[in-house]
């Protein structure tokens, strides 16, 4: 179970702390399962209820997780664990599509965008005090919310959208709240939950996105807040049709107490319109838009628009940990924006064509797989572990499902960014024998 660590403590604090500890120094790998409650008690000499009290501390901290009855167990990716020891290697010769990453050769070229935005700070040097938002990006941002139909609000400038989101969660809830978000998911959102303590709940979707039932579901159970994708939904893909935000807005409209936070992490790269969900009877929102697809992950910018009173609290508190988010960058990524250094209908058709070849070749032998925008395809597969070993034999990497994946079925997930369309055909061909070779179903059989 533990192996050759032993889990010490007297109080629940102490106890906590000690495995906290060892998972971050990988003495507790992830997926490994902890101690019964009354085993680790007697095995410690306290009462069981002090070490429910430190799994529970655990639990909030996103370290461990309750699997029903197979007991407590380290998270997939707890808070405490370096991301790189849960990385796939890419042996040589490889080809890594487990990323995430845009391609590069579609990202813009900085260099001009900088020099304009540091010649800028050259003339007039920001400094303590002085406006934390860049004029101009904001009015470009103002102007491509309004142009989407997403109606008026404050605007504030974080450092991607993890950082926003998790401002604007922390704004509004509290731990132990229940949060709606989707199940294949981002799974940095899904490890983001349970380290602010809030508790996720699943909400199933398919290529049109969520599922209003689902999300229904999750409502009713008591999500104080809902998390959805508009398009370029990671891992699957997914975008809403009009049909299906509709339908989702009658839902919501239920609801109107429920935080409403819409991810569009695909603006400018994505040729799908825009389907707004906010804008019914939801009192706080927020849209979060990022410029790491269309920029660079490295410029560390998203834009959140939202209702005065949620993004007044989250500009409140900005202020007073990481102050603003640097006005070169903005500049840089207004200029970017303003030059259309990267457009988006050009970035976007080559996805496209990337994503539809890759479907094509996959549908060709029979294997069912999602991909209605951006950048990833998902496949379902009934051996996540064994179908993503297999592929690294054949000279790729993906992602395995269980990253992005809470009650949903197994699944991998496909970077499409640097795929050319050329080689789609060998990848799928490669999937096809590795599922047949392990008793896979494919839609044909």
């Amino acid at each position: 179970m533990l192996g050759d660590y032993r889990i010490k403590g007297r109080r629940a604090s102490d106890i906590a702390a000690d495995i906290e500890r060892a998972v971050g120094a990988g003495e507790l790998a992830p997926g490994a399962t902890l101690p019964p409650l009354r085993d680790l008690a007697g095995e410690l000499g306290v009462n069981p209820n002090t070490v429910a009290a430190a799994y529970r501390l655990l639990r909030d901290r996103g370290v461990i997780e309750t699997a029903g009855r197979k007991g407590s167990r380290v998270r997939p990716r707890p808070v405490t664990t370096p991301r790189d020891q849960i990385h796939i290697p890419v042996p040589p010769g490889a080809t890594d599509l487990s990323s995430g990453n845009p391609d590069t050769a579609l990202l813009p070229a900085l260099a001009p965008a900088v020099a304009v935005a540091a010649a800028q700070g050259d003339r007039d040097p920001v400094l303590y005090g002085h406006p934390t938002a860049d004029p101009g990006l904001l009015d470009l941002a103002g102007a491509a919310f309004r142009a989407d139909g997403v109606p008026g609000g404050r605007l504030a400038v974080c450092s991607g959208s993890l950082d926003a989101i998790e401002r604007i969660l922390t704004s509004r809830l509290r731990p132990g709240d229940l949060v709606a978000t989707e199940d294949p998911g981002w799974g940095s959102l899904l490890d983001l939950l349970p380290a602010l303590g809030l508790r996720p709940v699943s909400v199933r979707l398919d290529d049109e996105g969520p599922l209003p039932d689902s999300l229904a579901a999750a409502l009713a159970a008591g999500a104080r807040a809902v998390i959805l994708t508009v398009r370029a939904q990671n891992p699957t893909g997914a975008a809403l049709t009009e049909r299906r935000a509709a339908d989702l807005r009658a839902v919501l409209a239920g609801y109107p107490g429920a935080l409403l936070i819409e991810d569009d992490h695909g603006h400018g790269m994505v040729d799908l319109p825009y389907r707004p969900l906010v804008g019914g009877t939801a009192a706080h929102w927020a849209v979060v838009r990022s410029a790491s697809k269309a920029y660079g992950p490295d410029l560390r910018i998203a834009l959140a628009i939202g209702d005065p009173e949620t993004i007044d609290l989250v500009l409140g508190r900005q202020r007073l940990d990481a102050g603003w988010v640097s006005l070169l960058l903005q500049r840089t990524v207004a200029e970017l924006w303003r030059a259309d250094a990267a457009p988006a209908g050009t970035v976007a058709a080559v996805y496209r064509a990337r994503r539809e070849a890759l479907l094509a070749a996959l549908a060709a032998h029979g294997i069912e797989a999602h991909g209605a925008s951006g950048l990833n395809v998902w496949v379902p597969v009934p051996d996540e572990p064994g179908v993503v070993a297999a592929l690294v034999q054949s000279g790729w990497v993906v992602a395995p499902g269980a990253r992005f994946r809470m009650q949903s079925p197994p699944g991998i997930r496909i970077t499409i960014a640097g795929l050319e369309e050329a080689r789609a055909p060998r990848l799928a061909a490669d999937l096809a024998g590795v599922l047949h070779s392990s008793g896979g179903r494919s839609r044909s059989t």
